[in-house]
């Protein structure tokens, strides 16, 4: 399934440092690409995801507000990415509070072609990984330009969303008490 994505794009993926997934543009939007980040932070192998769509993460968690902000991303041409923390669950079933960064990579053509996502574990952040990471996504969007240029495909969104990080951080915290105050099961 990832022979549809240039290899310039998988390579510039295995490179990050971050948690990188990509997902198709069509249909339930499966994941064609992880990187080690990802797999990392999430415990699932290749086999596991590539060819689903990523809510399998979110497991029984009810994640209603997150959830509707990343339907209105998919479903509306003029939302160009999104931000928001969703209580997500590792394949051995521990849950961690996933902030996930979407973007549209549209061709120069002008459809959607694939949607970019990052990954990031605030469940038990201190304030200073998180600035890191904030600086860390953008650098990587800085240097995802060019690699995506090369496919005639475009970035969309802008980095203001990583800028809105005080909000962000303070629904996590939300979140993060609402986890520890919930059992899934």
């Amino acid at each position: 399934m990832t022979g549809d994505v240039p290899n310039h794009l998988r390579d510039f993926f295995e490179r990050s440092h971050i948690a990188l997934a990509l997902a198709s543009a069509e249909g339930d939007n499966p994941l064609l690409l992880v990187n080690g980040p990802f797999r990392a932070l999430t415990g699932y192998d290749d086999a596991d995801v590539i060819g689903r769509n990523c809510r399998m993460l979110q497991g029984d968690a009810p994640n209603e507000e997150p959830r509707a902000r990343i339907h209105a991303f998919l479903d509306k041409e003029a939302e160009k990415s999104v931000r928001t923390p969703l209580v997500n669950f590792r394949k051995d079933g521990s849950p961690f509070v996933n902030l996930l960064f979407m973007s549209k990579l549209r061709a120069l053509g002008g459809g959607v072609r694939y949607v970019f996502a990052s990954q990031f574990d605030i469940s038990r952040s201190q304030p200073e990984l998180l600035a890191d990471y904030d600086e860390t996504l953008g650098r990587t969007l800085r240097t995802l330009t060019p690699v995506l240029a090369e496919s005639g495909i475009v970035l969309e969104g802008s980095l203001m969303t990583i800028a809105n990080t005080a909000a962000t951080v303070a629904q996590a915290k939300l979140t993060l008490s609402d986890l520890d105050a919930t059992s899934f099961g």
